[in-house]
């Protein structure tokens, strides 16, 4: 228990003992967030394999709907714009993730590309990259999960849940949080099954 305050009035007491990032709470989202923690894990955990689970959104042009769930083939970035010669294919950073075909074949996960941006909802501007990184599905930490995964020579695999439609006809934030509990459910039973199929395999085997 906390002692009381001067005022004889009872202090706040978090039960929970792990560090709060900032005053709202909202876990590690974005592509800063999701740099910083792949390169603190790998450095920690020295790991075989990284397997980025998470939620999406979904293009219905490209066939996707709420509650599919995505083995990314490529990631990259839409919302980095930078026309110079070369940077805008360093911005866009095109990257193929870790191939596995049996793992994909085994448990019939849809394969698309991945795009990654900072913002929840959809710009024009990022409509645009989304369509020409010809990606299925759009998250806020993939790409750079990915960069960083590069950089230190670990294997990544992205496993990505559809939560809204991004051209579709709701609104990105409401039908976020109305499909969240559902969608998250569906990613933990792939996210477990994917685990499982890994668990006494190589990577060739995958």
């Amino acid at each position: 228990m906390a002692p009381p305050n001067d005022d004889n009035t009872a202090a706040e007491v978090d039960e929970d003992p792990t560090p709060k990032r900032h005053i709202s709470r909202v876990d590690s989202v974005g592509t800063v967030s999701a740099s910083l923690l792949t390169y603190a894990s790998i450095q920690a955990l020295q790991p075989d394999l990284i397997i980025n689970a998470g939620t999406a959104g979904g293009l219905k042009a490209k066939s996707a709907s709420i509650g599919d769930v995505f083995l990314a083939s490529h990631v990259a970035f839409h919302d980095r714009r930078n026309p110079l010669p070369k940077r805008d294919i360093y911005c866009i950073g095109l990257r193929q993730a870790f191939s596995t075909p049996n793992l994909a074949k085994e448990l019939n996960l849809k394969v698309c590309k991945l795009s990654t941006g900072n913002s929840l909802d959809m710009s024009p501007q990022d409509a645009a990259g989304i369509n020409a990184n010809d990606a299925t599905v759009k998250d806020m930490e993939g790409a750079a999960v990915a960069y960083v995964s590069d950089l230190m020579k670990v294997p990544t695999i992205f496993l990505k849940a559809v939560t809204d439609i991004v051209d579709g006809d709701k609104p990105t934030a409401e039908e976020f949080l109305q499909n969240l509990a559902t969608v998250t459910a569906a990613l933990d039973q792939a996210a477990s099954q994917v685990i499982d199929f890994i668990n006494g395999k190589t990577l060739s085997d995958l």
